[in-house]
């Protein structure tokens, strides 16, 4: 061999010999130094077990515990080793039959596999939990008890904004944005439960237990050298006020619609109540899934949140804003007035107005508080056909610009699933619609909040915070703290939105218009004691399409207001189906919520205009009949309105 050839001949030499030596050094220190794996290898009596932790509770302004943790336990297979165990006895224990456990079998292995632990029996009844606990050897290694923790809700409220919690299906296992995840596992399928399950979930541990000569586990194997602890999900501090929210369900009982209330100096979003409801603990426990079933199928669809997903027409509520509108653009100033004789006939259609008197449209101030449909369609004529825009097709276009601005026509971006950009058609749509063929006639009725723009209650009470605020906002939301977390998600809450081009300047006129509503116009209903209100009634038409014709339905009452006039604290709108003029139920509604959270208490005054509102019902009859939600819902649907009256007034 060529001595030039050495060098290389030696160098692959040392490097087979590293290698070696790198070998034998690793075996050596698994086998003799590292006693883990062999202790494991040879521990044939050791169990591994999984160790849910408990997900973080949730707590409302006040530090009150709104959702917690109770402990149930899942009856969990491992397919391969089921074997000589008494079926008959495990069937009597489950009340199922033999059929029913084959088919249980056969579906963790399809799901699974036969190697894999799945779950055989989710959430078991007590005394069925403390029977299996006892013979648990007699199923052993095949079955298993492990413990699960589960939702609880001590205030039976808020079901729609928690949401509920379910196991993981093998479809979403599939998916990468579930790869942390194991069948069995189980996860927030909506509200606050989805959009913070990454905080809330916490970490699984491992336990390592010896068993003896029948199975059972006597202890923690190797004094828990092995174990993993897990690691609980962080708590969330809403801004929501628990007492709000039972109040707002009790006062919507037996009707449709919703309540939204938020404070405007954050954002925080204080009372949400979408009714009809349901008891959250419905969905909770060994029922859930039959709980569900029902909810899903009932006439009065309890399970659709309308505070976020339902479109209404504002109605008069959307008037204030087309007077910002007005006064920004420097169309009007606040003393503009129109000859209104009680309908708008400008453009060969008569347009109503519920007044004629002379002068109740004298300025801009009368206008707002005798809510004169002919000024505030009018108006709209004058903010798109303003000569400075060179035409309607681009005046119309500023106005959507402005409404956009207000948070209309697209989503807010709550922090719980699920929410609707409602509608606010712009341009492109109005050609779309009118084949390119129209004027400031032929959508007149989005000034006064019909026609062609259709809004959230979410978007009501937040275009009220911008006007409480005289001109910002900060992203409606609920959780305003994660306990011991740094992360970034609640960073967008806290940004301030300020609205375009709006100035504080025209404000006030809007402001005092809406203060004489509540104070001597149609919202009378609505007054405080010791508190200046501003609101505005709204009577939104309710149309819809009858055997293949288009029928006019009894209208939707509505009302949007905030308070106090100055330096405001809560900002609300609500809306109840099918319940006519909104100073008749919507604006009481509002003034309770108001006053409760305003003044911790209700005056005593009040108590017959309450009761009177608790036993309102708007249901319709056949849909009424129809609903199983009572029975379900349980003892707090059945309370009397003297019953929820004594919780609030004593005698």
């Amino acid at each position: 061999m060529s001595v030039y050839n050495q060098p290389r001949k030696r160098v692959i030499q040392f490097i087979i010999l590293g290698m070696v030596i790198l070998i034998i050094t690793r075996l050596f220190f698994l086998q003799i130094v590292e006693k883990k794996y062999s202790k494991l290898a040879d521990a044939n009596a050791v169990l591994r077990k999984v160790v849910y932790p408990s997900r973080g509770i949730i707590y409302d302004r006040k530090g009150r515990s709104i959702l917690s943790n109770d402990a149930m336990y899942d009856l969990v297979v491992t397919p391969i080793s089921v074997k000589g165990i008494d079926t008959t006895y495990m069937c009597e224990i489950l009340r199922i039959d033999k059929e029913e456990f084959r088919k249980r079998i056969t579906t963790a292995i399809i799901k699974n596999g036969s190697r894999r632990v799945s779950i055989f029996y989710p959430l078991l009844p007590p005394d069925m939990f403390g029977r299996l606990q006892e013979s648990m050897y007699m199923f052993q290694p095949g079955f298993e008890l492990v413990q699960r923790q589960i939702r609880s809700y001590p205030f039976n409220a808020a079901a729609n904004i928690l949401g509920y919690i379910g196991e993981v299906s093998p479809q979403m296992l599939q998916k990468p944005a579930y790869s942390a995840y194991n069948q069995g596992d189980y996860l927030g399928m909506t509200g606050l439960e989805r959009t913070y399950e990454s905080v809330l979930m916490g970490q699984r541990g491992i336990q390592y237990l010896v068993k003896d000569n029948l199975n059972r586990p006597q202890g923690p194997y190797e004094k828990g050298e092995f174990d993993t602890a897990a690691i609980a999900g962080k708590n969330l501090r809403l801004s929501l006020d628990v007492d709000l929210q039972v109040l707002g369900e009790q006062l919507m009982r037996n009707k449709i619609g919703s309540i939204v209330a938020i404070d405007p100096r954050t954002g925080g979003i204080l009372t949400m109540v979408s009714a009809p409801t349901f008891d959250p603990n419905l969905l909770t426990g060994s029922y859930r899934t039959r709980n569900f079933s029902r909810l899903f199928t009932d006439t009065t669809k309890p399970l659709f949140n309308r505070a976020i997903q339902a479109g209404y027409p504002p109605g008069s509520a959307m008037k204030p804003l087309t007077a910002l509108i007005a006064l920004d653009e420097g169309v009007i100033t606040p003393s503009f007035g129109f000859p209104c004789g009680g309908a708008y006939t400008y453009c060969g259609r008569a347009i109503a107005c519920t007044h004629h008197n002379a002068g109740h449209a004298a300025n801009l101030r009368l206008a707002i508080a005798n809510s004169c449909n002919a000024y505030f369609v009018h108006l709209y004529r004058m903010e798109v056909d303003a000569a400075k825009w060179g035409g309607v097709k681009k005046g119309h276009q500023h106005w959507h610009d402005y409404i956009s601005s207000f948070g209309l026509g697209h989503k807010l971006g709550i922090d719980i699933p699920g929410e609707s950009g409602g509608k606010a058609i712009d341009t492109a749509g109005m050609n779309k619609l009118y084949r390119g063929q129209w004027n400031s006639c032929s959508e007149l009725y989005v000034g006064m909040g019909q026609g062609q723009v259709v809004a959230t209650p979410l978007q009501m009470a937040n275009a009220m915070c911008i006007i409480a605020n005289k001109g910002f906002y900060y992203l409606p939301h609920f959780v305003d703290k994660i306990d011991n977390d740094d992360t970034e998600l609640l960073k967008k809450y806290k940004e301030k939105h300020t609205v375009a081009k709006v100035s504080d300047s025209s404000y006030m006129p809007v402001i005092y218009g809406m203060q004489d509503v509540v104070d001597k116009g149609t919202g009378v209903s609505a007054r405080i004691e010791n508190e200046i209100v501003c609101g505005k009634t709204g009577t939104a038409e309710n149309n819809a399409i009858v055997n293949g014709k288009l029928t006019k339905l009894k209208n939707h009452s509505v009302f949007v207001a905030f308070a106090p006039r100055d330096n405001p604290k809560i900002a609300i709108a609500v809306i109840v189906e099918n319940a006519g003029y909104g100073s008749t139920y919507a604006a009481p509604i509002a003034s309770l919520i108001m006053e409760k959270y305003l003044h911790d208490t209700i005056s005593v005054k009040r108590k017959p205009q309450m009761k009177t509102l608790l036993e309102y019902n708007t249901l319709d009859p056949v849909v009424r009949e129809k609903s199983k939600l009572d029975s379900l819902n349980g003892a707090s649907a059945k309370m009397t309105s003297d019953q929820i009256l004594k919780q609030y007034f004593r005698d």
